[in-house]
């Protein structure tokens, strides 16, 4: 089936799979042309092929140098002539112990990527289009970043940041750029692997809907919110967590 091209365009960070990947895809399944990003060549390049070498680029880099994040802008500005849409996906999470123990470089590190890179690659977007043209941005938070979450606090006091991060831009970009995040639990993916890997089933019976996330599930949360069917949301978190919160009362 032939999509027809929606004429705007998106950047995605860490994108080359995993939730990042499953955005892409859906994004890429309405029309949009996109960008990624991605440390690796080999897998940016499978990707692209994946998802259609057509419509979609790939940009190598770390997403917290800032020359990186000027290039990415830069090259999808360059290709597609526009960059509608960012999402900020990129992230890490070295480290899973108690906070009383945490190496702070590490802690520096963590921050760095997943919060400051964002906000470098929003400050890019907003200059090099959004500011004049309008559009979206989404950041990918975390339920780590709503509630504890016991041997991850530097991935979810990072994420936090980001939700933070998110409600500030969306005032200061009103009115032209909404801004939102979403803040998953666990989704199956190579970052999450270590939530849930050899324990699938006892960790999915925690969720009222009776299983894990997938990154189709996150892709579809993304592209409503760079849909029009959004167009009167901005600065909000949109938790996708199979119901897990639900389990949080007393009783």
């Amino acid at each position: 089936m032939t999509v027809q091209d929606s004429g705007k365009v998106a950047l995605i960070t860490g994108a080359s799979r995993g939730i990042g990947y499953g955005i892409a895809e859906a994004l890429v399944a309405r029309g949009d042309r996109v960008a990624i990003t991605g440390r690796g060549e080999d897998a940016l390049k499978e990707a692209v092929e994946r998802l259609g070498s057509d419509r979609v680029i790939g940009i190598a880099g770390k997403a917290h140098d800032e020359a990186h994040q000027a290039v990415a802008v830069e090259r999808t500005m360059e290709a597609f002539g526009r960059v509608d849409y960012l999402v900020n996906n990129a992230g890490t999470n070295p480290v899973f112990g108690p906070m009383a123990e945490l190496d702070l470089n590490v802690a520096r590190k963590v921050y760095e990527t997943n919060v400051i890179s964002a906000l470098g690659f929003a400050q890019q977007t907003w200059k090099a289009w959004q500011k004049e043209n309008g559009g979206a941005i989404v950041n990918i938070a975390s339920v780590a970043g709503v509630a504890p979450s016991p041997f991850i606090g530097a991935y979810g006091m990072s994420k936090a940041a980001m939700i933070n991060l998110t409600a500030q831009l969306a005032h200061e970009f009103a009115p032209v750029v909404r801004v939102n995040a979403i803040a998953p639990a666990v989704v199956k993916t190579r970052f999450a692997e270590a939530l849930y890997e050899g324990r699938e089933a006892e960790a999915a019976a925690a969720y009222p809907l009776g299983r894990l996330g997938v990154p189709e599930d996150i892709g579809g949360a993304a592209a409503f919110l760079t849909s029009a069917q959004s167009d009167w949301i901005t600065g909000q978190t949109l938790v996708v967590d199979g119901g897990i919160f639900l389990n949080a009362g007393v009783g």
